[in-house]
């Protein structure tokens, strides 16, 4: 028999995370143990208000099911009783990490990945004064991608201190939704003379219709946009590339269905993250094979990661230990 354990833990960030729909101080994740003889599965997720989750409602979610779990449903079976989200996450990475121990193998293997290689995150500069920008910017000039958020009138300023703070950084630019067509047609220019390499949901998901329209040289990748399989079809011919994470796609197992069906499409990948530990990142890393772009950062904004965590050198992320996932 199997047992099952869910909680709600909190870990500060390093100051604050700040996007254009608000600011947080702590990373606030969902945490599942699954226990079967003398194996624990573990996996991590972060409630995405975006989609009206709450810890609350994702850890009833995992409370609904908790017969079905102990009673040893399975990554299939667990992908038709739950939507895409954070407890469908939790589970899901839970099983992976529970079967990977029960086989003796690793998680990519199951996966049928020959290897897990390491991989270069970027790192995420939190929207603020363009002064402000531009000093973390300059903290972290030496790694070879930047994040930067943006969403509001100084977005110009705020991106030309942080190109002169950092020079030699290749930049990514993440609007998280902040603007409308005309907004976005007349900063595109700005940001090739900038030499962004790829600009992330410029606008609202359900409202980016005239991105079919852009003719720009930096390519657009989809967030919001887009959460699983299902979603993909409506993204093509508005954006190039697509961001899957395991919070909005419920889960490594849909995560890599969609990573197959999106390059199939013609995308590039992003593998991306929320703001939480290194266990909710691991799984992540198999997404992250081959992709164009990675933002797998979440352990280094916060104050302190779990131990065993994952290995960072630079921006450098090393396959997880396995006391940590897989």
């Amino acid at each position: 028999m199997r047992s099952l354990a869910a909680r709600a833990e909190s870990w500060p960030i390093r100051g604050a995370f700040v996007i254009s729909r608000g600011a947080k101080t702590t990373a606030e994740v969902l945490v599942v143990e699954i226990a079967q003889e003398a194996d624990v599965g573990r996996g991590e997720a972060v409630a995405y208000a975006r989609y009206g989750e709450t810890l609350d409602s994702a850890l009833q979610q995992i409370e609904s099911l908790r017969s079905q779990i102990e009673a040893g449903m399975d990554r299939a079976q667990l992908q038709l009783a739950l939507p895409a989200g954070a407890a469908r996450n939790a589970i899901d990475c839970a099983l992976w990490d529970l079967a990977a121990k029960q086989a003796g193998v690793r998680a990519w293997t199951l996966a049928g990945f020959p290897r897990l290689d390491p991989v270069k995150t970027c790192f995420t500069i939190s929207l603020g004064e363009p002064q402000v920008m531009a000093e973390q910017a300059r903290l972290e000039a030496r790694r070879p991608m930047l994040k930067i958020k943006i969403g509001g009138a100084d977005d110009l300023d705020r991106l030309v201190a942080v190109r002169a703070a950092a020079p030699r950084s290749r930049l990514i630019v993440d609007a998280n939704e902040a603007f409308d067509w005309p907004t976005f047609q007349a900063l595109a220019p700005e940001l090739a003379r900038l030499d962004v390499k790829l600009v992330e949901q410029p606008m609202p998901a359900g409202a980016d219709e005239a991105l079919a329209a852009y003719a720009g040289s930096v390519p657009i990748c989809a967030d919001e946009s887009v959460r699983t399989t299902a979603d993909l079809a409506a993204c093509v011919g508005r954006y190039a590339m697509v961001n899957i994470k395991l919070d909005k796609a419920g889960g490594l197992t849909e995560a890599l269905q969609m990573v197959g069906a999106a390059r199939a499409m013609g995308f590039e990948i992003m593998a991306g993250c929320m703001v939480a530990t290194s266990l909710a990142m691991a799984p992540a890393l198999l997404v992250a094979q081959g992709a164009a772009a990675v933002d797998l950062d979440g352990p280094l904004l916060l104050e302190r990661d779990r131990t065993p965590g994952l290995t960072f050198q630079g921006s450098a992320i090393l396959p997880p230990p396995t006391e940590l996932w897989g």
